[in-house]
């Protein structure tokens, strides 16, 4: 890892709010993620299941976390399983976690290697009624890969075909979503290690370059600062290429008097952060861009007050999608006569702004946490309008991480970010 260690109070605290909402005499189980081949000998990197790094920060493949509060023997109320290491090992892989370093990470106190497992997980559950499974029920998920979890679920259901089943997934998604102070402090790492990618890439581009040039400059700046990279496949869209969502080819040429839309992040320690700006090409924008930009800047501006505790998901966007078609009437890319006959299933601001606004984000960049029911302070959201005009080659998305509030606006953890657009042209042309 290239982080520096978490305290491992953080897992700790989670832990305990995980197991306060488990059923009696129940075990829950946490598998780290495959490593997945490419072909011949070749792997793609290691990305920890975010479950398991989340109750225990071990960021290490074939482990395996066991939380069973009502154990008749107190040390098996947390256990880790980790693969067990050794000198050969060591020379062609590198330092793996040891049970005393698995300790100082996660602060769990029993540590058994992986070939274990199954004798010590046969005695516990025959103490145990119930087995919460930890299935993926993210809104977007849409998972073809069998996972290692799949895989212990399948055996497990065969091999205790009279336990109880139960899923993880509902109390991650609400412990999840509200965030722990250290957590907050993380996702802050993240975002400034944003910032200072996206300073160094105004200083950068200029008509003639080319979008994987850019990706390469932000990259360079990311893993300089701590970061694996990015937090997610990073889109470089220059002219048109805007107004394709989720443009990652990154391969055309920035031309004079285009804008670049980045939607381009670090992560920092597993956690996410979700930046978007807009620059032009030349440093300059247009009269026409500027109003377009400035109409999007002043949606988010007004979106961002709306996330307050007690706020509806849902309702939030319609408040949005109402902000939009004020904005799209004033540019004269809508009239009244559009609005006044829309499909309410698919409101005429749709046509230049046809994603949400608003998203959480933290251990995944789209990431766990309730939707259906009130805000909660804590919580950490994306605020990410845009305006798509294909005819005017032009589209423009402005996004940043925020934090909800007890009272009051939220807290943007990007706000030392530039996205005045005449600190954009200022900053572009110093």
């Amino acid at each position: 890892m290239k982080y520096h260690q978490i305290p491992n109070r953080l897992f700790i605290k989670n832990r305990k709010k995980f197991m306060a909402q488990m059923r009696p005499k129940s075990i829950a189980v946490f598998n780290s993620n495959d490593i997945y081949p490419i072909s011949a000998d070749s792997t793609m990197p290691f990305e920890q299941h975010r479950d398991i790094f989340y109750l225990s920060g071990a960021d290490q493949e074939e482990t395996i976390l066991v939380l069973f509060p009502d154990a008749m023997d107190a040390k098996h109320k947390e256990i880790l399983f980790v693969r067990e290491t050794n000198a050969h090992i060591a020379v062609w892989e590198g330092e793996k976690l040891t049970k005393a370093k698995a300790t100082a990470v996660s602060g769990i106190r029993t540590i058994y290697w992986l070939t274990d497992f199954d004798k010590v997980f046969f005695d516990l559950m025959t103490e145990a009624d119930t087995i919460y499974f930890n299935t993926n029920e993210h809104y977007r998920q849409a998972v073809e890969t069998q996972t290692r979890e799949d895989r212990f679920i399948a055996k497990c259901k065969k091999d205790f075909p009279a336990h109880q089943w139960a899923k993880s997934n509902p109390i991650l998604q609400q412990i999840r979503g509200v965030k722990e102070p250290e957590e907050l402090e993380l996702m802050q790492t993240a975002c400034n290690i944003t910032e200072k990618g996206f300073r160094r890439v105004l200083g950068f581009v200029k008509p003639g370059v080319w979008e994987y040039m850019i990706e390469a400059e932000l990259l360079h700046e990311f893993i300089r600062n701590r970061s694996k990279g990015f937090a997610y496949t990073p889109i470089i869209a220059s002219g048109n290429n805007a107004n394709v969502l989720h443009y990652i080819e990154n391969n055309q040429q920035c031309e004079e008097g285009d804008l670049i839309l980045m939607d381009v992040a670090a992560e920092y320690a597993n956690y996410s952060s979700d930046l978007t700006r807009t620059i032009p090409v030349n440093g300059r924008f247009t009269k026409r861009q500027k109003e377009v930009y400035n109409a999007v800047l002043r949606v988010k501006n007004e979106a961002t007050k709306l996330l307050v505790p007690g706020t509806l998901w849902a309702e939030y966007h319609k408040e949005c999608g109402k902000l939009m078609t004020s904005e799209l009437l004033g540019l004269g890319l809508l009239d009244k006569a559009d609005v006044q006959n829309e499909n309410p299933d698919w409101p005429a601001y749709k046509k230049y702004f046809m994603h949400g606004t608003s998203h959480h984000i933290g251990l995944n960049t789209h990431d766990y946490g309730e939707l259906k029911t009130p805000m909660k302070a804590n919580m950490v959201f994306t605020v990410e309008p845009g305006i798509y005009i294909p005819a005017e080659k032009m589209g423009i998305r402005l996004e940043d991480d925020v934090v909800i509030q007890e009272t009051g606006e939220p807290f943007n953890l990007m706000e030392r970010i530039p996205i005045e657009a005449e600190e954009i042209e200022e900053l572009m042309n110093s």
